[in-house]
């Protein structure tokens, strides 16, 4: 069972499940510690459990309903303040522990560097695992402000995790001509930039296999979602990030763990992006329960 300590002032609206009993178990990274430019990601998780309080159980999309699934939200890791090394340590212990109990993790962020330790603690269960890496930034930096731990680098601490053919990155259209180099021409990672046309291949390709999926909000244009700390002009439609939850519904991938980070809520007073989030982080739930 686990041990860790979480918090919350409300619980997500349709993800009520009894712990023992739930399958996917859905919970907050509220860390920014390496936050590069705008940062506030760390109020994303609480400000999505009261948002979604606005959002329907049932996605018309997906023709799935949160009441018949087996969510549990269980809320906030408690995370130490200063050192992204220990906050690493405490989230790869939340997610061994989640993991050891049989459960998904579903991580709400919080900045892209908290994906990082639940990689980890989910490749030393399944150490054939793959990565779905949906984002506007490579963050295949191997350093970035002297720190090796960064939001910057996260991609690149995975593939010096897991190494070559294991992660697939797709809208991508930001990052020195290094990172791109090192996943385009020395293809160490497989990367489409600016679109996720060849997403439905590369499920197809990794039918059977299991897949981690980490979403950074921004992989959106900043036009459907301002409220992130890095937005990058010419992201990808809503409608382009359903036609990529309806083949992950179908396809038969393994999914063993998957993440919604980088949403800095106080950045958008109108609170669409966080509404945004929200539903996205529904589509998400209900795919890991289905699946």
């Amino acid at each position: 069972m686990r041990k860790t300590n979480f918090t919350h002032s409300v619980q997500i609206l349709g993800m009520g499940t009894a712990y023992e009993e739930a399958k996917v178990v859905v919970f907050g990274a509220p860390y920014d510690g390496t936050t590069s430019n705008r940062p506030g990601t760390r109020f994303a998780p609480n400000a999505m459990r009261i948002e979604s309080h606005a959002l329907e159980t049932y996605s018309p999309l997906l023709n799935l309903d949160l009441e018949e699934a087996n969510v549990c939200d269980v809320g906030d890791a408690d995370l130490s303040y200063g050192s992204p090394e220990r906050v690493m340590e405490e989230l790869e212990t939340v997610a061994s522990e989640l993991l050891a109990d049989g459960k998904i993790p579903l991580m709400i962020g919080g900045e892209h560097l908290v994906t990082y330790p639940v990689v980890k603690a989910v490749a030393s269960v399944h150490p054939d695992v793959h990565v779905l890496h949906l984002d506007a930034h490579t963050d295949l930096r191997d350093e970035f402000g002297g720190s090796k731990l960064s939001h910057a680098t996260v991609i690149k601490r995975i593939w010096d995790l897991l190494g070559d053919g294991r992660i697939f990155q797709f809208g991508i259209r930001s990052g020195t001509k290094k990172e791109f180099d090192f996943a385009r021409k020395k293809r160490h990672t497989y990367i489409e930039p600016f679109r996720i046309n060849t997403i439905g291949d590369v499920l197809e390709n990794l039918s059977g296999k299991k897949v981690y999926l980490t979403i950074d909000i921004d992989v959106l244009d900043p036009s459907i979602v301002p409220g992130t700390g890095t937005p990058e002009a010419g992201g990808i439609t809503y409608r382009e990030l359903e036609y990529f939850f309806l083949q992950l519904r179908d396809v038969k991938v393994k999914l063993v763990g998957a993440d919604l980070v980088e949403l800095s809520p106080g950045l958008d007073p109108s609170n669409v992006s966080t509404a945004t989030a929200c539903k996205i982080l529904r589509e998400m739930a209900l795919i890991l329960d289905k699946n």
